[in-house]
């Protein structure tokens, strides 16, 4: 790491980029946001610019997919979070009411104004659970969704500062 570069991770403002990341997932994915062309083959690209601050979220895959998400400030690739998403009991859940659930359940979780932290949410007749552990600077999870006391669908995730 070059000394500039150790500057700008020392000085980045840690509570803004999670207040960027909960704005940008919130407008994204979660308010069917801003598309971009594919920048991969089959891909789904999404898009958020405020300020100094971008972020951009690209998954491939629809019922069992994986993606990326990564966070820019001042040009400069600063955050990034991974994830697998499946649906592991078709015959319960379909690809359609699994998106139709993590997005009423991201979109609560986002209006509280964070990310993590661990969430339930309630979509009759399913039940979104994230757990995680971490931070913004560091941190790992799993979301699911149950149904009948049996987890339907389950994504896992993980991400934190990068330099």
């Amino acid at each position: 790491m070059t000394h500039e570069e150790g500057i700008v991770m020392e000085t980045l403002d840690l509570a803004a980029l999670e207040r960027f990341v909960v704005r940008a997932k919130a407008t994204t994915y979660g308010g069917d946001g801003f598309t971009l062309l594919p920048y991969r083959l089959d891909s789904h690209d999404f898009q958020f610019i405020d300020g100094d601050w971008a972020y951009h979220d690209s998954y491939v895959g629809l019922t069992d997919f994986a993606g990326q998400e990564v966070v820019y400030h001042q040009r400069g690739a600063v955050w990034a979070m991974s994830y697998y998403g499946r649906i592991l009991l078709p015959d319960v859940i379909s690809g359609v009411d699994a998106g139709r659930v993590i997005k009423a359940s991201l979109s609560a979780m986002y209006h509280e104004g964070r990310f993590l932290g661990g969430f339930r949410h309630v979509s009759e007749p399913y039940i979104y659970v994230d757990t995680n552990q971490g931070d913004v600077t560091w941190f790992q999870g799993r979301e699911r969704i149950e149904a009948n006391d049996k987890v339907a669908y389950e994504l896992v995730y993980h991400g934190g500062l990068i330099h």
